[in-house]
Parts: structure tokens; C-alpha cells; sequence
């Protein structure tokens, strides 16, 4: 008599995504059906999603392609993966830019800057890996364990993690007529 023994083999998954917004779409509905196929809830899935758009976002906006390929064309690369402890991680790996990926501190009514705050507020640890030449590969662990019944409820630090910027100097009146070219 044989003995099976069942083992919980990790899911994975790479792509090459074209570097500008045309993948996006594409890598964000390929990931959300295989975390949904795996039993990841739906709120890690809708965080993954959001994590992974920023990350391919940021690598279009301020890295190159892998490769020689000029800015525009070639492509990025996008994986996730549950790893053996139930980790759910994300990486993005492009060419690299002019400067380190960080956060930023953008102003109430700037149009950007807020995606690697978006990440922090959701992931539970992320950085930066750039010993490959060439490459730079921006990672998020979105969840620690996806197989915790727990897994699928929001953080209760999920305010405290998100830091908005201040508006100094603007009180009153002067704070108002700042958005009046709104209309």
C-alpha cells in the first residue's frame, strides 16, 4: 500500500508586461483570477490588484524597459506569489530610473506622487532589490498569511499607516480660494 501524502504546492506566477499602460489591465486580471482560483479572499485579491497597479504604474512612469529597449517600448516584469508560509508577495522589475524608488510627499492638489504610500498603507513590508544590473525589482508582502481566516479582513492600523500631508499656512479663507480654479 502506497502512502500519499498531500502538500500545498505554492502558487506563482511571471509575466512580461509592455512598458507603458497597455498590460496593466491584463496583468491585474490575470493575477485577480488566480488568487481567486487559489481561495485568496477577495479583500487580499483587491489589495494585490491595487499594489500591483501601483508598482507597474510607477515602473512606466519612472523606470525603463528590461533591457535596451527604448522607454515605451520593451517590457517589465510582473510576478506574484504564495510562498510555503501563506506569504502573498508582489514584485515589479524594470530597468531602473534616475533615482531609487521612495516615497513621496505630494501636495493636496498635485495629480501624483502617492502610489508608494498607497503600498505602505496596504502592505504589510516592501522594498527595494537592486543587486541585478540592470534591473530594479520593487517588492510588497500584501499579506502574511493568506490562508488565515483572518486574512480577509482590513488592518485596524490601516489610518494610522497612511499619512497625508499637511497644509501649512493655509487656514481660513486663503485655504478655500486654494482650490478655486477647480470649477
Amino acid at each position: 500500500m502506497a502512502l500519499v501524502v498531500a502538500q500545498e504546492v505554492p502558487t506563482s506566477s511571471s509575466m512580461a508586461v509592455p512598458h507603458g499602460p497597455a498590460g496593466v489591465g491584463k496583468a491585474r486580471r490575470r493575477m485577480c483570477l488566480q488568487l481567486r482560483d487559489d481561495g485568496v479572499a477577495d479583500t487580499v485579491i483587491d489589495d494585490a490588484v491595487l499594489i500591483l497597479s501601483e508598482l507597474l504604474s510607477n515602473a512606466c512612469k519612472h523606470g525603463r524597459p528590461l533591457g535596451d529597449a527604448p522607454a515605451g517600448d520593451g517590457d517589465v516584469r510582473a510576478a506574484w506569489r504564495v510562498d510555503p508560509c501563506g506569504r502573498l508577495v508582489v514584485e515589479v522589475t524594470d530597468g531602473g530610473g534616475p533615482t531609487r524608488p521612495a516615497p513621496a510627499t505630494p501636495s493636496v492638489t498635485a495629480h501624483g506622487g502617492r502610489g508608494l504610500n498607497i503600498i505602505t498603507a496596504l502592505a504589510d513590508d516592501w522594498g527595494v532589490r537592486d543587486e541585478v544590473p540592470g534591473e530594479v525589482t520593487v517588492w510588497a508582502v500584501v499579506h502574511g498569511d493568506v490562508h488565515d481566516p483572518d486574512a480577509g479582513h482590513r488592518r485596524d492600523d490601516f489610518a494610522a499607516r497612511v499619512t497625508a500631508p499637511t497644509v501649512s499656512g493655509m487656514s481660513g479663507p486663503e485655504f478655500v480660494d486654494a482650490f478655486d480654479h477647480l470649477d
